[in-house]
């Protein structure tokens, strides 16, 4: 891990395209803001945690198959 010292408004570059740069500080907090382009995320760690999450439970729902009727299913497209 990369630790830097920054002051307000001082700004550090990741790649060419990503610049973050120190809004505020007051106290324990550091305000940050962060430009990036739009097709690259930019997300808080609990949110990004939540949306890995959820598409995890999304992937798993989706391999739920019910067997009721499978041989129905597979002898008509053995049919056709």
């Amino acid at each position: 891990m990369l630790v830097l010292t920054r002051k307000v408004d001082e700004k550090i570059m990741i790649g060419d395209d990503i610049t973050v740069v120190v809004v505020d500080i007051r106290g324990d907090q550091v305000k940050i803001g962060i430009s990036a382009p739009r097709h690259i995320p930019v997300h808080r760690e609990e949110v990004y945690k939540e949306i890995l999450e959820e598409n995890r439970r999304a992937a798993l729902a989706g391999k739920e198959i019910p067997l009721e009727g499978l041989d129905d299913i597979i002898q008509s497209a053995k049919d056709e």
